[in-house]
């Protein structure tokens, strides 16, 4: 049982949980709920994640991990690249860094400002729904794949963690989750950014953040920003809370008002609600520090 009231309503049938608008109030009913957040956040914002591929292969040499991806009749391939403590003994946990840091990062597997680029697409069709933040997480999920398939990188598979800032903030196998200043469509909440915005502080919303940024998201997320967001059935606390009850911990910068970071507080506050229910309070935490360069790490952090 749940170590705290929870109660959520159930829409959806559930292979786990065969019943409709119930209480969730096991850890089993959660994994049902759960599961149906990621179907929902597929449908309307992210796009869909493919199913396991056909085979993947990988080899490692020279602190290079080369992955091939093979499914539908067509082959990608990508090379991530590991940089190794000084000290400590082998197997070594892990941080899977976006974005050129110097951990293993899914490079090229999807192409910013244009949908449909990268390698991610050349594997499924420049019209698959996936926005680029699914398509890295696929990357994530293929990195982790080539890691389990090599044990000569000398990765712990069981203690790799993922990290990213700002655009590559945003992001089962993970052990622990650091999404850095990652703002509107990261740890912000929709609704709530909306709302400072029109109170007259400059923040990034779903709106601009589909129109007038990137591709961030699936197209399918656009009949939500432009008009109705308030339709939209989840908000980014929810998205957070599909994490539980992993480690997670989230790094923002109250600097910047573009940033959302109320926005970013109110989802992470109410996420934190999942965890304890789920008994793991300790394994959930969240920083907000001000007065530094975006994508830093100040000493209080």
């Amino acid at each position: 049982m749940f170590s705290a009231p929870f109660t959520f309503l159930v829409v959806a049938v559930c292979a786990v949980f065969p019943v409709i608008l119930a209480q969730i109030v096991t850890t089993a009913d959660w994994a049902c709920r759960s599961a149906e957040i990621s179907t929902l956040l597929q449908m309307d914002e992210l796009g869909t994640m493919p199913g396991t591929p056909q085979s993947v292969t990988a080899t490692f040499s020279g602190n290079t991990l080369t992955i091939t991806v093979t499914d539908g009749g067509k082959s990608i391939s990508f090379a991530p690249t590991i940089t190794y403590p000084s000290t400590g003994a082998a197997p070594f946990p892990a941080i899977i860094g976006y974005n050129g840091i110097s951990f293993p990062t899914p490079a090229g597997v999807a192409q910013q400002r244009r949908h449909g680029g990268g390698k991610f697409f050349t594997l499924y069709g420049s019209n698959a729904s996936a926005g680029a933040m699914m398509t890295w997480a696929w990357g994530v999920r293929r990195i982790m794949d080539g890691l389990e398939k090599t044990p000569t990188a000398r990765i712990d598979t069981a203690r790799a963690g993922v990290s990213g800032c700002s655009r590559n903030g945003k992001g089962p196998r993970i052990a622990l989750t650091i999404p850095q200043e990652s703002g509107s469509g990261g740890t912000d909440s929709w609704r709530i950014s909306d709302s400072i915005l029109k109170n007259g502080t400059s923040t990034q919303t779903a709106s601009e953040k589909i129109i007038g940024e990137n591709v961030w998201l699936s197209t399918d997320f656009n009949q939500f920003a432009t008009s109705s967001l308030n339709k939209l059935p989840f908000d980014h606390h929810l998205l957070i809370a599909m994490i539980a009850p992993r480690p997670i911990f989230v790094v923002d910068n109250i600097g910047y008002d573009w940033f959302g970071p109320f926005a970013s507080y109110g989802a992470l506050v109410s996420a934190r609600t999942v965890w304890t229910a789920l008994g793991s309070p300790s394994t959930m935490g969240f920083s907000q520090s001000a007065n530094h360069a975006h994508c830093s790490f100040p000493s209080s952090q």
